[in-house]
């Protein structure tokens, strides 16, 4: 039985914690109040780009929203397989999730990168926004095939094949075709 992650309880109790107003912590992180108001509430599916820059606004690295309480490292995931799911958008609608993040380090105290079991879904827009953020990510294709935007740039990629970028330049992935597409991803974002 997967649970699912509430990472808007999360950032309402961490900006509660640090007494940040909804208007000053979207100031901080240069989003919008509706954003913040919606991830708290759980009406939004997160992207990874602003729940970053939260992360940033309040002091946290991005794997603070994804544990629950801090137990002794090391993380062990049996079968590849987190029981705990994370949802982003990735483009389109930010009601619908088109990324299905399986952390693979959750339990892990004070780690430096987010390695994830991702399920890829194929896109829903015909012009997806592109998105970028500090860091960098490393994506390896176990099954399926994936499309990355890459700044002006488009690259396929099929299973065995991975690609290592900065995170910086814009981007957006998506499964190629109508069927989804399963990656491992490992994310680094400075804190």
């Amino acid at each position: 039985m997967q649970s699912e992650i509430r990472i808007g309880d999360k950032i309402r109790q961490l900006r509660e914690l640090q007494q940040v107003s909804v208007e000053e912590l979207a100031e901080r992180s240069a989003t919008t109040p509706e954003l913040i108001a919606g991830l708290e509430a759980g009406a939004l599916v997160p992207s990874l780009a602003p729940l970053m820059k939260i992360a940033r606004a309040l002091g946290v690295r991005l794997g603070t929203f994804l544990d629950d309480a801090e137990p002794a490292s090391p993380a062990i995931v049996r079968a590849g397989r987190s029981e705990r799911v994370v949802r982003f958008a990735g483009g389109g609608s930010p009601t619908t999730s088109t990324l299905e993040m399986f952390s693979l380090g959750a339990g892990k105290q004070d780690r430096h990168m987010e390695p994830f079991l991702v399920e890829v879904h194929p896109l829903q827009d015909a012009a997806p926004p592109l998105s970028s953020h500090e860091g960098e990510e490393f994506i390896y294709v176990l099954r399926g095939s994936v499309e990355l935007l890459y700044g002006s740039q488009r690259h396929q990629l099929a299973a065995g094949d991975s690609v290592y970028y900065d995170s910086v330049v814009p981007h957006h992935l998506h499964a190629v075709g109508d069927a989804d597409a399963t990656i491992l991803a490992v994310v680094y974002a400075p804190l």
